[in-house]
């Protein structure tokens, strides 16, 4: 199946109600109560790049090792960035200027972690595998990564403080 037609399928896995558990009311109006599964959106992230990798058995033999060290590299930033998230939802009727900088300047060191892992990885990748495939393996991530934080940005509404009535969405 390809890549466009399982993004509905991920999209799906990989949403953000774990962030919204005991989360403000403005996240848990989320349509449709979205839930969080990192379990199965990751096996489902792992059967999407197999599918669209089309690696033969000894690209496969190569990959995968590196793979699964990159999946641990990037689920330990996507748990960041949900602890962000969670963080920033705990907060949301409360923000200060203060708490609007550290979330704004941890939103920031989360996406430059995502690339520092990325810019790691790229050579093993390179050494193992083809080019053309590793830049095949990299759109895929970064689709799935794109499509992800569509998500997040469909729930988590904007900032706003305390004083003031929240900004339409």
């Amino acid at each position: 199946m390809a890549l466009t037609t399982r993004i509905g399928a991920i999209a799906s896995a990989i949403l953000v109600t774990a962030v919204l558990a005991g989360s403000s009311p403005a996240l848990a109006q989320a349509p449709s109560q979205k839930q969080l599964d990192l379990a199965a959106a990751r096996a489902n992230r792992k059967a999407i790049v197999g599918e669209n990798m089309k690696l033969n058995s000894s690209e496969a033999a190569a990959f995968w090792p590196i793979f699964d060290q990159y999946e641990a590299a990037m689920d330990k930033v996507d748990d960041r960035h949900v602890a962000e998230i969670k963080d920033f939802a705990r907060n949301y009727d409360h923000l200060t200027e203060s708490s609007a900088k550290a979330k704004l300047d941890e939103v920031i060191a989360v996406q430059q972690a995502r690339l520092d892992v990325q810019k790691e990885y790229i050579p093993k990748f390179r050494a193992a595998i083809s080019q053309v495939k590793t830049t095949r393996f990299f759109q895929i991530d970064n689709k799935l990564h794109a499509l992800v934080q569509c998500q997040i940005a469909e729930l988590v509404p904007l900032a706003h403080s305390g004083s003031e009535a929240p900004p339409a969405q």
